[in-house]
Parts: C-alpha cells; structure tokens; sequence
C-alpha cells in the first residue's frame, strides 16, 4: 500500500514540476522576448522578423534611443516618486480606517459596513471625478495622482479586518491598563503584528500604482508630469500608427520607415526597451517581498 501510495506521489510530483516548468515558462517569456528584441537590430528584424531565442543581430541602439531621451527619465521619475507616496501613505491610512473599523465599540458601524460595500460596486465614473478634481483645483497637477489614493478601498479594509481580528483582544487590554493610547496601540502594537498583510497589500498597491495610466489619460494635459505607464502607451500609439502609414506605402519606403536615421532602432524595438525599463523595478522589488506577500495573502484562510 505505502509503495503504491509512493508511487502515485512521485507521478504526482513529476506531473506538478512539468506543469510548474511550463507555467514559468509561460510567464517568464513574454519578458524574455521584449529583451531580447530590444536588443536586437532593426534590419535584422525587417530581414528575418523577431528573434525568439536570442537576438540575431546584437545591438544596444534602442537602449541608447531610450536612456538619451530625458522624457522617459522624466516619466520614470514621477511613476517612481508617485509609487512609493502613494504605497506608503495609502497602506497607512487605510489600516487606520480598518483598525477602527475592527472595534467592536465603533458608534455607527452598520452604516460604514452599508457605505463601504456600496462603494465596492458604484461609483461616480470619470465624468464626476472630472469635475471633482477641477473643484479641487488638482487638475493637471501632481496633486491628483496622491489625493484621491489616499484610501485604497473597501476591499483593503476588509482584508485589514481580518487580519486585526486574529489579533487576541487580550493584548489590547494589557496595553490598555498599562496606559496605552489607540495610537500607541495601532503604531507598536497592531502594525508589528501586521506585517504579513501590509506587506502583501502595499505590493499590490505598488503594481497598480506603477502599471495605471488612466489618471494621467483622463486627469492630466501637460506632458511635464506625464507617467511611465502613459509615456510607453504614447510610444504604442506611434508604433502603430507607424506601422498602419508603412502598410500603405511602397516596399521601398516602408524599408526606411522600418528603420530611423538609418539606426539599428525602430518604433518597436524602442517601445519593447521602455516595457522592459518599466517591468525591471517591479521584477526587482518582488523577490525581496516575496516572503511577507505568501504570509499577508494567506490571512483569513485558514480559521480555528
């Protein structure tokens, strides 16, 4: 029985590595291809179309094209200084409104449940925030990229909420006796406690924060505060706008389209180096936060 039970866990085990190996692969490719054409020629690309492997003429022009432009710094910039503002003081805030939230002796609690449940499913759509931002006098400033995410949503709290909940409620009233404020109680009490799940939430935070456009898109006009995000959409945009004008031409013309000033550069080859400079930060973050993002994405699993 024990061998044929260990049989089945060695085929089991075989089967999840196979599935785990492509499943890596699957994700780690995508990447890989935007390297390695990045860093490949653009005749080499209009000759014999994008290297899947590894490039089949080396050529750091893109990368040149892209670390001489200083709207790119400029964007990366923003996208960087807006990220961790916003990580930071939106985490903070938001724990603090669940840390209230998960006391039992909150005056109107049944209503902020109504209220925020309704703000998961509704809201006033880009139209009203339009006007909003305008009365708030942040439109086309720096401002409404950090103003309106200083709350990072219902559905952070509630997953701060539970977290607080497994707090034993023993430890708050020793801190109580010994004289401790709620601020005292939240700042070295629940947040030592809770690193797991701030951990878990700020990556979180952090990727959507880094990755959004839209706020630039729909709440911005001045290419001074521009985000990364929005900056490789706008070299998108150019690339296939220059590949819709290369289809209508002739093969000669769309052969000096492919290629600019004569470089090893192209619309494409530089909109794969900005993905690949805007994915790095991200990529490089992950690994040092790995260990509290498993712990913080387990909370409220497992009860009892």
């Amino acid at each position: 029985m024990n061998k044929i039970k260990s049989r089945r866990e060695k085929r089991f085990s075989v089967l999840l590595t196979i599935v785990m190996v492509l499943v890596m692969v699957i994700t780690v490719y995508p990447v890989w291809y935007s390297l390695i054409n990045s860093l490949n020629s653009a005749q080499d690309i209009a000759k014999n179309g994008y290297a899947m492997l590894l490039p089949g003429e080396f050529s750091l022009e893109s990368w040149k094209s892209v670390l001489k432009n200083t709207d790119i710094f400029r964007a990366f910039g923003i996208t960087l200084s807006r990220t961790l503002i916003v990580t930071v003081v939106q985490t903070l805030c938001t724990a603090m409104f669940a840390y209230g939230f998960s006391r039992d002796n909150l005056v109107g609690k049944k209503f902020y449940t109504v209220l925020g449940f309704i703000s998961m499913y509704l809201n006033g759509g880009v139209i009203a925030y339009f006007i909003l931002f305008n009365a708030m006098h942040i439109y086309n400033s720096y401002w409404v990229y950090i103003l309106p995410a200083l709350f990072g949503g219902f559905y952070n709290v509630i997953i701060f909420n539970t977290n607080f909940k497994a707090i034993p409620e023993s430890l708050f009233e020793s801190a109580k006796i010994d004289g401790a404020s709620e601020y005292t109680i939240f700042f070295r009490l629940v947040i030592p406690l809770s690193k797991p799940v701030i951990s878990a939430l700020g990556i979180f935070t952090a990727v959507a924060t880094w990755n959004d456009y839209t706020q630039t898109l729909y709440y911005t006009k001045s290419s001074e505060i521009q985000t990364l995000s929005y900056y490789m959409l706008s070299i998108t945009k150019a690339s296939a706008s220059a590949a819709q004008l290369g289809e209508t031409m002739s093969a000669g013309a769309a052969s000096v389209l492919t290629t600019v000033s004569n470089s090893s550069a192209n619309y494409k080859t530089i909109e794969l180096a900005c993905m690949v400079l805007s994915a790095l930060p991200l990529i490089i973050m992950y690994p040092f936060a790995q260990k509290f993002f498993e712990k913080g994405v387990m909370v409220g699993s497992v009860k009892g």
